[in-house]
């Protein structure tokens, strides 16, 4: 069986100040124009359909589109919510769209219920395990920790439990949505933290012959049967050396796994350039990038005069502007930014403390503020599955 791979496609998301949702169209046609030209079996598409809860409405019409030309083509798809989406809005009517060959996957509760598909080898058994936030799904699963690793080992129990229930043979695939261990991040996912730890071991996957992975946006191989497909689009200049792409994956009879990489347009190549002002107007080797979607980052030790305007005539999609003169680390007038780079709410609030009465929290106050933080999320998790 030969499954196409796909993720986050956060229908409805800028980047920078441009509208990506033309983009996001031509993603569509390509994703609709592989499945038909090589002979796809089966669409696989995990997680962060939308890029927030209540999304607009072209982005709808995009889905909906997307969905309609799947459907023509006659080759199913199973596609699960991600935690950009709300859940009970992506899920509506999914009874109803599985009789079109599009599955739904959106509900914690049903993840041990396959999508079960047929080749000319016997069955495949599709398991969707939408985003799992654990404090609101902990109970469904009977675990005592609001833990990633906790939910995500005890839904994969009741996937295993199911394949051991059916025929020999059957093979199996898993959607999920989740941070794996060994993953690359980007910094245009959302924080997915809790407790201070975002990612679980890629041994929860065992027993199943292919994990489609989404949640993070680049394209990567965890494990010959675990992988990420990554984003179709950048949506951060982090994912500048990313090659977007889709995996084409072939199911043998066996169980066994091979996977081709197939490349997805992207509108612009984006580049990240750094210097002084003088020196990236200047320099030749920069010409490649005139045409690029490009981050500046000025190293000036004075601010100059008007650098967006002189940047954006050499480099007319010039989209971010980033000044970081050219400091010591101990300099007091290091930037604020430059300071916080790389470091999570966590380690701020820390840091704050640190400031403010002269010595960082100890073990308890750590404690008291990873649980306010997780607090944070979770009603914000709450509030877009009720609103």
């Amino acid at each position: 069986m030969r499954l196409l791979h796909t993720s986050d496609w956060h229908l409805g998301r800028a980047f920078h100040r441009v509208n990506m949702l033309d983009a996001q169209a031509g993603f569509i046609g390509h994703l609709v124009a592989t499945v038909r030209e090589r002979d796809v079996d089966a669409v696989v598409v995990s997680g962060d359909v939308y890029d927030r809860a209540v999304p607009p409405l072209a982005a709808v019409e995009l889905f909906d589109d997307a969905l309609h030309r799947l459907a023509d083509l006659g080759v199913p798809t199973v596609m699960i919510s991600g935690n950009h989406d709300s859940a009970r809005r992506l899920g509506v009517g999914a009874r109803l769209i599985d009789r079109a060959g599009i599955h739904l996957r959106t509900e914690p509760a049903a993840c041990g219920t396959p999508v079960v598909l047929r080749d000319a080898h016997g069955d495949v058994a599709f398991y969707g395990l939408p985003y799992l936030e654990p404090a609101l799904v902990k109970d469904e699963f009977g675990v005592g920790t609001a833990a990633h690793e906790a939910v995500l080992a005890a839904a994969m129990d009741r996937v295993r439990a199911d394949l051991a229930a059916r025929a020999h043979g059957t093979r199996s695939v898993v959607l999920s949505h989740a941070f794996v261990t060994g993953g690359e991040p980007s910094d245009s996912e959302r924080d997915i933290t809790v407790g201070g730890v975002a990612a679980v071991p890629a041994g929860v996957f065992d027993g199943v012959d292919y994990a489609a992975l989404g949640h993070l946006h680049g394209c990567q191989t965890i494990t010959e049967r675990v992988r990420y497909s990554g984003s179709p689009l950048p949506y951060s200049f982090s994912e500048a050396e990313h090659r977007k792409s889709m995996w084409l994956v072939d199911l043998d009879a066996d169980g066994s796994v091979t996977a081709e990489r197939v490349d997805c347009p992207v509108p612009r190549a984006l580049a990240r350039i750094r210097g002084t002002l003088e020196d990236l107007l200047a320099d030749p080797d920069l010409a490649r990038h005139q045409e690029s979607w490009v981050e500046a980052t000025l190293t000036d030790p004075v601010r100059p005069a008007d650098p967006m305007a002189r940047l954006t005539e050499r480099f007319p999609h010039t989209l971010s502007l980033v000044f970081d003169p050219e400091r010591a680390p101990d300099d007091p007038d290091v930037s604020y930014a430059r300071r916080l780079a790389g470091r999570g709410d966590q380690e701020i609030a820390e840091d704050f403390v640190a400031h403010v009465r002269g010595a960082g929290p100890d073990a308890h106050e750590q404690a008291v503020l990873r649980e306010a933080f997780d607090a944070v999320r979770v009603d914000g998790a709450e509030h877009e599955v009720t609103r």
